[in-house]
């Protein structure tokens, strides 16, 4: 067989994944806070891109502009010293006498302090609870060598007060004795707020019970066994702690109402808001109305102007290549961002559509939902709808819900009807263990055969699945903590 060379011409499609279309893919998953962060990139980068600060739709075209103050005794003097003079000389130079410096100085200054707010109305910052503990500590510990110690243990302390650390290991870095740190700690545990300073879960409790005075031998064999109490066995916890049944449960609500962490008081975490990306409401006429948020979207601008000019300054190639190629990523992002803000309107409107009875009678009328679905409706692919709907949120009346919550899995139903969503199976079972009473718990079994009678075909397994996913104890442990009250 004969091997030769020979050229063939072919003709064939592919998809090319260029780097726009991957950017803008990108940003089809990005929350807010990224997509904002993404812009403000692109906006220091480019010269030719601008922010567009021309009201949102919906929004006032002008904000309304406030009263005029009426004019101050001061501003009123100066105005008919300055016609009068100016009437009669016709030069508009003011002659008060001495230096005129000096005279608009104490003019100013005169009219800062007027203007300038009051002690009682400047805003103060909350005392943290690293500067509270050392305001303590100066006060409390006078000797140098234990304040010393006392700071450095200071530092050691976490956001919810506890120590971190080894107390050898402070000593040793310091050059004391391991009995002096210990020494100084328990000076330190006695400041407030009570529980500070402790090395563990059972001191910081233990030192909120002496504070209360509470802390007896039976309390602090009850505190030496937490797990036990956490896992509800009251029998041992009455051979431990050598009290009865109803003293343990008096105990167990004592040590429920302390705080575990009571460094948080000072420094409480601030969560951050979540600012819907769609907005839904009635129509009035018995359908919903579903909107982006202009709020909450990022809108730019081609300064078309600014690239003419620029274009027309340009001394050389390299200089014209870089104005086109910024030209077009600035055109290529307004356009993607045009494109996001559509692409997800377009799904959560049949999100809504879908999910209609959900939003008029709740969830339990919530449908099975899958990308599908979604993907087939509005002719785009399943991978797309999946990057709109994460981290995107929608306020509807019903409350705040993340795209992502409408789409569940489907549980058929006995009795020949339609499917069942899971989310609406999960909430049926929710409801069922909340309404138990503490004589009668409910077994996994037991709620199968209520949920079966009501027409959902479920195993207990998936029962038991979605009792672990919402982190509801088994019918044990339920029984035990209705036994102790907690």
């Amino acid at each position: 067989m004969a091997v030769s060379q020979r050229l063939d011409l072919r003709q064939a499609q592919s998809l090319v994944m260029t780097p726009q279309l991957q950017q803008a893919i990108k940003l089809l998953q990005l929350s807010q806070a990224e997509l904002a962060a993404f812009v403000d990139q692109e906006l220091e980068g480019n010269p030719l891109l601008e922010r567009d600060e021309t009201p949102a739709e919906g929004a006032a075209a002008e904000a309304p502009q406030p009263e005029p103050e009426p004019e101050s005794s001061l501003a009123a003097e100066v105005r008919e010293q300055w016609q009068d003079t100016a009437g009669s000389e016709g030069e508009g130079n003011l002659d008060l006498g001495g230096d005129p410096a000096a005279w608009q100085s104490t003019r100013t200054s005169r009219a800062v302090e007027d203007d300038f707010p009051g002690l009682d109305q400047t805003l103060t910052r909350a005392p943290t609870l690293r500067d509270h503990l050392a305001d303590q500590i100066s006060v409390d510990i006078a000797a140098p060598a234990d304040r010393l110690i006392a700071h450095h243990l200071l530092d050691l302390v976490d956001d919810a007060g506890y120590v971190q650390g080894d107390l050898a290991d402070v000593a040793r870095r310091l050059g004391a004795k391991p009995g002096e740190v210990e020494r100084v700690l328990l000076r330190l545990q006695h400041l407030d707020p009570p529980g500070v300073f402790a090395r563990n879960l059972a001191e910081c409790l233990a030192l909120q019970l002496r504070e209360r005075n509470r802390l007896d031998p039976a309390m602090q064999a009850l505190l030496d066994n937490l797990p036990l109490l956490a896992s509800r066995k009251l029998t041992e916890l009455v051979q431990v702690c050598g009290v009865d049944a109803g003293d343990i449960q008096e105990m167990a609500a004592e040590i429920r109402s302390l705080d575990p962490k009571p460094g948080l008081a000072f420094d409480p975490a601030v969560a951050d808001p979540v600012i819907p990306d769609v907005l839904m409401r009635p129509d009035g006429e018995g359908g919903w109305l579903v909107e982006l948020n202009a709020e909450a979207l990022p809108r730019v601008l081609v300064n078309n102007a600014y690239y003419a000019q620029v274009t027309r300054g340009a001394r050389g190639k390299p200089d014209r290549e870089y104005l086109s190629e910024r030209f077009q990523a600035a055109n290529w992002l307004v356009k993607a961002l045009h494109q996001r803000a559509t692409t997800i309107l377009k799904v959560a409107r049949e999100i809504v559509r879908q999910q209609d009875g959900f939003f008029r009678h709740g969830i339990q009328h919530l449908r099975p939902l899958v990308l599908r679905d979604i993907a087939g409706a509005i002719g785009m692919h399943e991978s797309t709808v999946s990057r709109v709907t994460s981290n995107k949120f929608m306020a509807s009346p019903r409350g705040m819900f993340e795209l992502k919550y409408f789409f569940t899995s489907s549980i058929a139903a006995t009795n020949g009807s339609a499917a069942l969503s899971a989310e609406t199976v999960r909430f049926r079972i929710k409801a069922l263990i909340d309404g138990e009473r503490s004589d009668s718990v409910l077994s996994d079994d037991q709620i199968v055969d209520i949920l079966i009678k009501d027409g959902v075909d479920i195993a207990r397994r998936t029962v038991a699945k979605y009792r672990e996913a919402m982190r509801i104890p088994s019918s044990v442990q339920r029984r035990r903590e209705k036994t102790l009250r907690i």
